[in-house]
């Protein structure tokens, strides 16, 4: 891997303006429930227009307006869970056992995001790693989509699913893999069909989100207006919550093959960009 290869960075760029914030915002927003990698377009968008790269802090600041985002998307599934968790019966049962299979999924991506930390903020930033990882990971995505489905019989995936999503999210610490990409790629290898495969990655992202964000508030730019980060959040929430829907629907309809090619000339652009520079 180009782990060593530093992407340039404009030296001289000044604070971000609201409107820039609400511009990235809305390229979270739009990138995040998709398989297309938000973390590489937050860094490669700043980078195309000249724009001061706020760091990782940031990101995660705008992924916490994606979190209102599937918060929104999915506030009745989390409210029957909760009220299970203190029902009787079978309902107890299933939703104690949803809540610690999402729990434990979980921990191989917080655990991994603490240790690498300091690396995904100095060197998994490269642009040419981000191109190859935009073009490998989307390809199994794509071969993903001939997996066969398995009859899906519970409201809930089980713990096998479960657990290789969660494993498979650890991969999204490097920019290009996409979180939703690989854990929607990990449920389909898995036997799960497209809509349950991204539910349950839409899931899985409301407690790493979380975590990422309570983590990374240390870390925020002292000299970003607070008027510009609540843009930028707002916008990430509202553009995400369509592109939640937007994407849900397709994945009733249609396979993967676009979100591949787009990744393809999403990582044709860097390139050409980094021979142009």
């Amino acid at each position: 891997m180009l782990l060593g290869v530093v992407a340039p960075v404009a030296p001289a760029a000044a604070n971000l303006t609201p409107w820039q914030a609400v511009v990235l915002g809305a390229v979270q927003g739009v990138s995040e429930p998709l398989p297309i990698s938000s973390s590489a377009h937050l860094y490669i968008v700043p980078e195309l227009l000249g724009w001061r790269y706020e760091g990782v802090a940031f990101d995660v600041a705008l992924h916490w307006g994606t979190l209102l985002a599937l918060l929104a998307a999915f506030w009745r599934v989390w409210l029957d869970l909760a009220r299970g968790l203190f029902g009787r019966g079978p309902d107890r049962e299933n939703a104690w056992g949803t809540v610690l299979r999402l729990a434990v999924a979980t921990v191989p991506g917080a655990v991994l995001g603490v240790l690498l930390e300091k690396a995904a903020e100095e060197k998994l930033r490269a642009l040419p790693l981000q191109a190859a990882m935009l073009v490998v990971f989307g390809l199994l995505l794509w071969l993903s989509d001939h997996a066969p489905t398995k009859p899906q019989k519970e409201r809930f995936p089980g713990w096998g699913p479960t657990l290789i999503v969660g494993f498979a999210q650890a991969l999204a610490l490097v920019p290009g893999v996409s979180r939703s990409g690989i854990t929607i790629t990990a449920g389909r290898t898995a036997g799960l069909d497209r809509v349950t495969a991204a539910r349950l990655s839409f899931l899985l992202a409301t407690p790493i989100t979380f975590g990422a964000g309570l983590v990374e508030l240390r870390h925020l730019p002292h000299d970003l207006p607070a008027a510009t980060l609540a843009a930028g959040m707002i916008s990430a929430a509202v553009v995400g919550l369509a592109s939640i829907r937007a994407c849900l629907w397709w994945l009733a309809r249609a396979g993967f093959g676009v979100f591949f090619a787009y990744r393809v000339a999403v990582a044709g652009v860097i390139l050409v960009w980094l021979a142009l520079h």
